[in-house]
């Protein structure tokens, strides 16, 4: 039976603050199945990867196509902690992922509400279902503490 969306943005500020331990952006993402079913897990691993691609979306991604056996995860939902940037919401959008959560706005970089709507363009096949700002003080919170650390 499916939790609550904070049940499933919990579970990914827990992958942030793995990353932030590890010395990497806090972002974590997480994507469940139709059942409730986490099926992909990442957060950001770009410097322990040295990996310009290993973003927490793309980690999740790619979990959850090995677990799922299938590159489509059409009914499955997403959530991550930061608003996704243009590589990632090309990924989110060619895995046919059908909704996504995010927490924080990323002001610069964030294509869904801050630098643009990416997926709402006409030439997408595919349409995202979006809800931003689902618990978005935590996982700015969480941003913030990590930066200010690094000071």
């Amino acid at each position: 039976m499916p939790h609550k969306p904070e049940y499933y943005m919990h579970r990914a500020l827990e992958l942030a603050a793995q990353a932030a331990a590890l010395g990497e952006v806090p972002v974590g993402a997480v994507i469940v199945n139709a059942e409730g079913e986490i099926v992909g897990r990442g957060f950001n691993q770009c410097i322990s990867q040295q990996d310009a691609t290993a973003h927490a979306e793309v980690q999740a991604i790619r979990d959850a196509c090995q677990n799922t056996h299938n590159y489509r995860l059409n009914q499955c939902t997403l959530y991550v902690t930061l608003e996704p940037c243009t590589m990632c919401i090309g990924a989110i959008l060619n895995a046919r992922i059908k909704t996504l959560y995010y927490g924080a706005k990323e002001p610069r970089t964030g294509v869904i509400a801050s630098v643009c709507n990416l997926p709402a363009q006409p030439w997408f096949n595919h349409r995202l279902e979006v809800k931003g700002g689902l618990l978005q003080a935590a996982a700015k919170k969480l941003l913030e503490n990590f930066f200010q650390a690094r000071r």
